[in-house]
């Protein structure tokens, strides 16, 4: 089989600062430049946005997402899901955005995720981080406590992502543009080599080489075994290489997704019952998972080798990674916002667009690249197809209408994808062994707060920084969608088959919905959460970077024979 590169990795340019249209400054990296520089869309939203080189980088992640609670030990460290694979309309998209919807510009990614203990990561690096335990739970704001939040240890977020065939720049592409028309998936987990009670970050060697947000990756494989290192040392474009021993799937495919901690590292099996197909992954030392030493005075950046092991044993609103935007532990998460249409291309800026929402180009519309729409056959339905792949800041691009999301407003059958459709994850109670448990509880949540503030988004500004420092008017234009926007996705559950309870996301007006928790995402998101992180000088910050809406029970249990109803 041809080897392919996931994201398009040969050919695509990260973005540096942007003015008006036709007034870019981009900085083009190089393959050598770390994962987070080269594609800041497959990594972890942080606190807040970083540098690298002199460069201003914000992910500009928004990432609709759903929660799971359970205070039963192994809640927090294992996982099975039951995933359909989202297909494609028959006809491909058309430049003026009048057309069919596909996956690709939906999103690059989603994923289920898992908090990580990472020994030399934020908050505290260099302090032992106890794996499956709940001990690593510190939530006091009060320096001289044992149990302050900044001596939480160091920390990494997991995240079990799939990517879409369809398009080149954000799907399975090698450098000829060649694609399988399928999809393929990745264990990844990034980490924040900072100490956030001093604010000093890793040396420069290890800035230089790794980024502010080193990441392991490694392609989910027939054989179980990553086919280079998967450590932030090895260049992502080697990492990032289909091959015959590459689990793929096909649109419509129906997955079994098992995470659970072993001896080795945390190890996640994928099943594919359509095609009886199986892969695996494990972060392990043997296949090449590691870190670098957090050693802020060094010359030279050190690697050791490392297994990641899940951080805490149980699930719930305090079981967080630090670093990050997000405040959660075992989630699904959609990335959306990263799609944008352009008829006219010059030195990587859209110059002139027709798209109806978004008819003058943008300052966020970059890099934009002329790539062909492949459909699941391989069949290519459009050979120089246009657009853009840079964070939405102003919320235009088709990932925020109606009519672009199936169950959405105007939203035409054959003209839309198929829905994510997950089940809610079971966990295996520790020492039970059987993935078996429901969890209690469930929570919706995304971040469009931190991606509203005025340091990301030029038509919103949300003040979402509440002490040290403090905004003048905190929450105020903090909203939901946010401004540019008509549509912001939202989950609803229907009854599969043998009754089953399964989750759907799209718009708030799916015909099979059984609960569309408010049809709004005002309704089903919530209110602001205000979230203490550790700051510089051993006191804490506090931020409104999501929104929270947390339900006092599991209305979407898994039924099935094995399932226990315990909680």
């Amino acid at each position: 089989m041809t080897a392919l590169a996931i994201i398009a990795v040969v050919g695509v340019f990260a973005v540096g600062d942007v003015g008006a249209a036709g007034t870019a400054a981009p900085s083009y990296p190089d393959s050598s430049d770390p994962l987070c520089v080269q594609h800041p869309y497959l990594c972890a939203e942080q606190l807040d946005p970083w540098t690298y080189e002199g460069e201003h980088y914000n992910a500009g992640h928004d990432e609709p997402s759903l929660l799971f609670y359970s205070n039963r030990p192994g809640s927090g460290n294992s996982n099975e899901y039951r995933l359909t694979v989202p297909s494609d309309p028959a006809a491909p998209p058309s430049q003026d955005g009048t057309g069919s919807t596909w996956n690709f510009q939906l999103r690059p990614a989603f994923w289920f995720g898992m908090a990580m203990c990472d020994d030399q990561s934020a908050p505290n690096p260099g302090v032992s981080c106890p794996p499956d335990s709940d001990r690593n739970i510190k939530t006091s704001t009060d320096p001289s406590s044992p149990n302050y939040i900044g001596k939480t240890p160091g920390s990494a977020f997991m995240e079990m992502q799939f990517y879409p065939p369809g398009w080149g720049p954000i799907s399975q592409t090698d450098g000829e543009g060649n694609q399988d028309g399928l999809w393929a998936s990745a264990l990844t987990i990034d980490s924040d080599p900072v100490n956030m009670n001093t604010g000093q970050p890793n040396n420069p060697a290890c800035q230089a080489s790794q980024g502010p947000e080193p990441v392991n990756w490694a392609m989910v494989t027939k054989s179980g075994l990553s086919q280079v290192p998967a450590n932030p040392f090895v260049p992502f474009g080697e990492q990032a290489q289909v091959t015959s021993d590459t689990l793929e799937y096909h649109s419509g495919d129906k997955l079994v997704v098992d995470m659970k901690d072993t001896r080795a590292g945390l190890r996640v099996v994928i099943h594919d019952q359509t095609t009886g197909q199986s892969g695996s992954m494990t972060a392990s030392i043997a296949n090449g998972f590691g870190h670098a030493l957090f050693q802020p005075d060094a010359k030279s950046c050190t690697f050791r080798p490392y297994a990641f092991h899940p951080m805490y044993s149980t699930s719930g609103p305090n079981t967080r990674v630090l670093w990050a935007a997000h405040g959660y532990n075992v989630a699904y998460s959609d990335e959306i916002g990263h799609f944008e249409y352009c008829t006219t291309i010059t030195n990587f800026q859209c110059s002139s667009s027709n798209n109806g929402t978004d008819p003058s180009p943008d300052s966020d519309d970059f890099p934009c690249f002329t790539a062909p729409i492949v459909d699941p056959s391989g069949t290519t339905l459009n050979p120089g197809f246009s657009g853009c792949i840079q964070a939405d800041n102003d919320f235009d691009g088709p990932e925020y209408q109606q009519g672009n999301w199936p169950g959405s407003t105007g939203a035409v059958a054959g003209n839309v994808t198929t829905p994510v459709v997950f089940s809610s994850p079971l966990f295996a109670e520790q020492g039970h062994g059987k993935l078996d448990d429901n969890y209690r509880q469930v929570a919706f949540e995304n971040d469009l707060p931190r991606i509203e503030g005025n340091d990301f988004s030029t038509n919103n500004d949300c003040q979402r920084h509440v002490s040290n420092p403090a905004d003048p008017n905190p929450g105020h234009d903090c909203v939901d969608p946010p401004n540019g926007a008509t549509l912001y996705p939202t989950f609803s559950t229907f009854n599969g088959a043998g009754n089953s309870c399964l989750w759907e996301e799209g718009g708030g007006s799916f015909a099979n919905a059984t609960n569309n928790f408010g049809g709004t995402p005002q309704a089903e998101y919530g209110g602001l959460l205000l979230l203490n992180y550790p700051a510089a000088g051993f006191t804490v910050t506090q931020r409104f970077n999501d929104f929270r809406n947390t339900l006092s029970h599991n209305p979407c249990p898994v039924t099935t024979p094995n399932a226990e109803r315990h909680h």
